[in-house]
């Protein structure tokens, strides 16, 4: 039989379990992986690969990372491959029109369902915007940013305990799968590319650092969702007594189970034991389960009162926006 020569064009996990995914078929031949730089991160600013490289060598795949592949030496040396066809997930770039007029067919593995959450954060934004599912779709590439027919789409339900992090490794196997079902149909003619409703786009841009900050106004499940759609990375934060105070994981606390002896003010500490620090929302209250005080590594609600939080007390107020 012969087999499908493919370049694949990701770079975060996400992209990485796809890759694996058409790597384990037989029918496809991977003649190249592109991927962005390798990047410096952490406090001790470390060079490191993005984890669709690292697959990439473990197979012994060419791996090209340029830092734009339009106008790019790398991108010739693409062209010289001779590819049928594009898949791309999670990539970060647009695709030159040149590499998309030089293969049969390109698709994109989206984390959304389209025409909803178009951009780089669709994820993050399902979360934050309290939706009751996500999903993936796949869809052609054109030459506008998510934009092409939607060639299949699949939906699993968000759970309370989802938080960014396991959300995308769900999607990432419900991507994998629905490119290694769809794709033999689509390549077939069996499965025919539907137009997206331009009247029902919406966006989801990448997260930008001011976004990140709780605005302790909003209510308890507007907070909760904020904080697990920013989980584990890059977290969200706030500030206590002019330092910044980074919260991954609180939990929701029904208004009517607690009592105070006055309004608290969004953002106030209103309970404080061992193993609980309980804060004031616009409507109701968030208990604190992960924190990580300013130049701290991440710790427990629990480790925290029990050591750098033993000076915090009930009346003290986290920053407002």
């Amino acid at each position: 039989m012969k087999k499908t020569k493919l370049l694949f064009m990701g770079t975060p996990e996400f992209a990485a379990t796809v890759l694996r995914g058409i790597i384990a078929h037989d029918e496809y031949e991977i003649l190249a992986v592109v991927t962005q730089p390798d990047r410096k991160v952490g406090r001790k600013h470390e060079l490191k690969m993005p984890p669709v490289k690292t697959v990439a060598l473990e197979f012994g795949l060419p791996v090209f990372q340029p830092e734009k592949l339009s106008q790019s030496k790398e991108l010739e040396a693409l062209l010289e491959l001779g590819a049928d066809g594009i898949v791309t997930s999670a990539f970060g770039q647009f695709l030159p029109s040149r590499l998309l007029d030089a293969v049969q067919f390109a698709v994109n593995t989206h984390g959304s369902l389209l025409p909803k959450y178009r951009g780089g954060a669709p994820i993050q934004y399902a979360l934050r915007n309290g939706d009751e599912v996500a999903g993936v779709t796949l869809i052609e590439m054109v030459k506008k940013m998510d934009a092409g027919g939607m060639i299949a789409k699949t939906s699993i339900p968000i759970l309370d305990e989802d938080n960014a992090g396991s959300l995308f490794e769900k999607l990432a196997i419900v991507a994998r799968d629905l490119l290694l079902e769809s794709l033999p149909q689509y390549l077939l003619g069996n499965l025919k590319p539907v137009a997206q409703d331009e009247t029902k786009v919406t966006f989801s841009p990448n997260i930008s650092p001011e976004e990140e900050k709780i605005d302790w106004t909003k209510s308890a499940r507007e907070i909760f969702n904020h904080i697990r759609s920013l989980a584990p990375h890059p977290v969200a934060h706030t500030f206590l007594n002019g330092a910044r105070f980074k919260i991954e994981a609180v939990e929701i606390v029904e208004k009517n189970t607690v009592s105070t002896d006055n309004i608290p003010k969004p953002g106030e500490i209103v309970e404080k034991t061992k193993k609980r620090l309980l804060v004031a929302t616009k409507n109701g209250f968030v208990s604190l389960k992960v924190v990580q005080p300013q130049g701290k590594p991440q710790m427990s609600i629990e480790s925290y009162l029990n050591g750098l939080g033993q000076k915090v007390k009930v009346g003290d107020c986290f920053d407002p926006k």
